[in-house]
C-alpha cells in the first residue's frame, strides 16, 4: 500500500526555514492538491518528499518504508517515486516509446537500453493508457504540450512507483486541453492504483480533480481536508478568500445571528487555530459566498412588490460573463457592495435594479483570526 505520510516537516535553507513542522496525509491510492501562493514552500515540499533536498528534521513515510527521518536519508532513486514536471522534460533524441522506456530504467540506463526496451510489452501498455500508442516512433518535437505531458506521465508509471508527484504539469497548456488532460490523469492515476501529489496554482483544478486538498502559506498548511470541507467550511478568511471567491462582512453574533449592516443573517461561528469559538456579543467577520447572495430583478421597481423583509434595494454595476455562468456587482441603497454568482439563466444587465438577499447560514471568524490567517 502506498499510503504517504508527512509528519512535523521542517525544512530549510540558509536564509533561513522554509516548511515549518508540515505535516499531510495521503491514502493510498488518492490524489492531494497542494495550493498556495508563490513562494508558500509548495515545491519544496514536493522536492523534499522526493528525496531532493534533506529535511532539518520530521518524518516522510511511504507506504511502509521510512525515507526521511533522524538520521536517515534515502536516496531519490530509491524512494519508487514518478515525478511529472511542468514543462514534460522529454529527451529530444529519444522517441515517445523510448523516453517511456528510460523511465522503466529509473534513470540508471543508457540510450541504447531505453531503445531495446522501447519494444516491450510494458511500453506498449502505457502509452496505450495515455492514448499514444500510434505516436509511439515520434520525437518530442513533433508533439503538443499536452501530448508531451502524456509521455512524461506514462514515463513516471514506467518504473511502477509507489507516489507519483506532479509539479504544476498542466502550467504551460491552454484551457481546453488543460481541462481534458486533467481529468485524463486523475483516471490513470486511479487505474493504476498509485497516490498522487498534485502542486498547482488553480484553485478549482485543485477543487475539481483531487480528494484531498492542502492549503499552504508561508510554510505551512493551514488546512487540509476534502475539497468540499476546505470550500464550504475553509479554516480562516484567508483560507475562504484563496480558495474561491468571497464576500466579507462585519458583524456581531447573538446566538444563531449575526447583526450585520445588510441585516441579521444565520451564522455558524467557526473556530480559531487555538480552538476557540466566538462567543455571543462578539464582533466577527461574516463570510458570504456570491452563490449565496440571492439577486431579483426589479423590472418596475413602482408596480413591483413591496421587498421582502430579507430583501435590500441594489443596483447592478457590473456583470463578469463567464458562460455558464456570471459574477455581478451589486451596489446597495447604503453604499455597501455584494458580489453574486448567477446562472446563465438568470443574468441581469448591468444598470438593472435589483433586490438581494443571503440564502443559507453563513460562517463567523473572531476579527482575530482574519488578522492573523
Amino acid at each position: 500500500m502506498s499510503r504517504l505520510e508527512v509528519r512535523d516537516l521542517t525544512v530549510g535553507y540558509e536564509s533561513g526555514p522554509v516548511l515549518h513542522a508540515v505535516g499531510v496525509e495521503v491514502p493510498h491510492g488518492e490524489l492531494l492538491a497542494i495550493v498556495g501562493p508563490s513562494g508558500c514552500g509548495k515545491t519544496t515540499l514536493l522536492r523534499t518528499i522526493a528525496g531532493l533536498l534533506r529535511a532539518r528534521s520530521g518524518e516522510v513515510r511511504i507506504g511502509q518504508r521510512m525515507v526521511t527521518t533522524h538520521g536517515i536519508h534515502l536516496a531519490p532513486e530509491k524512494r519508487r517515486i514518478g515525478w511529472v514536471p511542468q514543462d514534460a522534460a522529454l529527451f529530444p533524441h529519444l522517441t515517445v516509446a523510448e523516453n517511456v522506456a528510460f523511465g522503466m530504467l529509473a534513470g540508471r540506463g543508457s540510450s541504447r537500453a531505453a531503445r531495446r526496451a522501447a519494444r516491450s510489452e510494458e511500453v506498449r501498455r502505457l502509452l496505450e493508457l495515455v492514448d499514444l500508442a500510434p505516436l509511439a516512433e515520434r520525437l518530442p518535437g513533433q508533439l503538443s504540450g499536452g501530448q508531451a505531458q502524456r509521455v512524461a506521465l506514462a514515463r513516471a508509471l514506467a518504473s511502477g512507483p509507489e507516489l507519483v508527484l506532479l509539479d504544476e504539469p498542466f502550467g504551460a497548456l491552454d484551457p481546453m486541453l488543460r481541462g481534458d488532460l486533467r481529468l485524463a490523469v486523475r483516471e490513470l492515476l486511479r487505474a493504476e492504483g498509485v497516490t498522487g501529489i498534485l502542486v498547482t496554482h488553480d484553485q478549482a483544478e485543485a477543487l475539481s480533480i483531487a480528494d484531498h486538498v492542502a492549503v499552504m502559506r508561508g510554510g505551512e498548511v493551514l488546512q487540509l481536508g476534502t475539497p468540499e470541507e476546505v470550500y464550504r467550511t475553509p479554516a480562516t478568511p484567508w483560507v475562504a478568500g484563496f480558495v474561491g471567491d468571497a464576500v466579507f462582512l462585519s458583524g456581531v453574533l447573538h446566538g444563531d445571528e449575526v447583526a450585520t449592516g445588510i441585516g441579521r443573517l444565520r451564522a455558524t461561528p467557526v473556530a480559531d487555530a487555538a480552538g476557540l469559538v466566538p462567543e455571543d456579543g462578539a464582533a466577527v467577520t461574516v463570510l458570504v459566498r456570491p452563490e449565496e447572495v440571492r439577486v431579483r430583478r426589479v423590472d418596475a421597481p413602482s408596480a413591483a412588490p413591496a421587498p421582502d423583509a430579507d430583501e435590500l434595494d441594489g443596483v447592478v454595476t457590473d456583470v463578469e460573463y463567464t458562460g455558464h455562468d456570471a459574477m455581478l456587482a451589486v451596489a446597495l441603497a447604503d453604499g455597501q457592495r455584494l458580489q453574486a454568482r448567477v446562472t446563465a439563466s438568470g443574468l441581469v444587465p448591468r444598470g438593472s435594479e435589483v433586490r438581494v438577499s443571503i440564502t443559507g447560514p453563513v460562517l463567523a471568524y473572531a476579527p482575530e483570526s482574519a488578522a492573523t490567517a
